[in-house]
């Protein structure tokens, strides 16, 4: 496996995991974008940019010749999903199956789509593994499932080997402050944090997350660019942390770090919990993935480091001389 396609390889997790794939292998990275006229990044050694229209089949044809691995992150974020639900189902379901086409046609040997843990229900609540019925109420997981559904079948029907990793609450910082996800929970306490000296929560925090660190998502990537085709099973697989923390104890963590590093601890606001109000229990099973030989390594304390360090430096950079 030489060549290696990356939709949405500006975004959030694209970003990183570009640059993850571009620092630890040999591989040639081809960074898929809307706008080919993107400067080339200073850490991509090996590879180039690649226009990609998700809406035009010509476009991604194009994109996968001599390519052999796709993963495909491009997509409509939940908020815009929710403002333009049939936007949403063009461009997150019928982008990934002109995708996938593509992919089958070019001889792609290896499909990677992320998906959402959002798929089973939202708000998560009880014990999720890859055989719980889904449920999908929101535009933004509605539309994902229908890129599941493809991919899933051309893992069963044909020569490529299609993955679908469903994925719980991954943070870490972005390449850059430019990138727009700054209202994912983590990123926005960090930035909190940063710009008020405080942490305001608008629930009582007592819900559960699965949270995963960056770093593991880049190293699943990684793992499943390489698993043998035995292993890869199905294809679908939960991609998420081995244990769910409350709102709260993350709020607590970020507090700690940033403590930690500026020697001031910022204080967390919170509407009291309910009289009635009970936690609800979380598991976000891993297993299968873990049956495949992947083991969680990733360090939350870093990611949560390295995201108040960027804000921090975004905070300073007006008033520098």
């Amino acid at each position: 496996m030489n060549r290696v396609l990356i939709t949405g390889s500006f975004g959030y997790l694209g970003g990183r995991i570009a640059h993850d794939l571009a620092a630890s292998t040999d591989l040639a990275i081809l960074l898929g974008t809307r706008n080919g006229n993107r400067p080339t990044p200073e850490w991509l050694h090996r590879g180039e940019i690649v226009s990609l229209d998700l809406l035009e089949q010509a476009s991604v044809d194009a994109a996968c010749r001599d390519v052999d691995a796709v993963i495909h992150l491009a997509a409509m974020n939940e908020i815009d999903a929710f403002h333009e639900p049939l936007l949403a189902l063009d461009v997150n379901g019928g982008g990934a199956l002109r995708l996938l086409r593509a992919a089958e046609k070019a001889g792609v040997q290896r499909f990677i789509n992320f998906s959402t843990a959002h798929i089973y229900a939202s708000p998560l609540v009880g014990r999720y593994d890859e055989c719980t019925p889904v449920s999908p109420v929101h535009p933004y997981a509605i539309s994902h499932r229908i890129a599941e559904e493809g991919v899933l079948a051309a893992q069963a029907m044909s020569d490529l080997t299609g993955i679908v990793l469903r994925l719980s609450n991954g943070f870490g910082a972005p390449l850059s402050m430019d990138i727009d996800r700054w209202k994912l929970l983590v990123n926005d306490l960090c930035r909190q944090a940063v710009e008020t000296g405080k942490i305001q929560l608008h629930t009582s925090g007592l819900q559960m997350r699965n949270f995963i660190a960056m770093a593991d998502i880049c190293a699943a990537v990684r793992h499943f660019l390489y698993l043998p085709e035995d292993l890869c099973a199905d294809g679908l697989f939960n991609l998420g942390g081995e244990h769910a923390l409350r709102v709260i104890e993350m709020a607590e963590m970020i507090a700690r770090r940033y403590e930690h590093l500026f020697n001031l601890r910022p204080s967390i606001h919170r509407p009291e919990p309910e009289a009635a109000e009970e936690p609800a229990e979380l598991e976000y099973s891993i297993d299968k993935l873990k049956k495949t030989g992947f083991k969680i390594k990733g360090s939350f304390e870093s990611e949560i480091d390295d995201t108040l360090r960027l804000c921090q430096q975004a905070t300073a950079e007006p008033h520098a001389t």
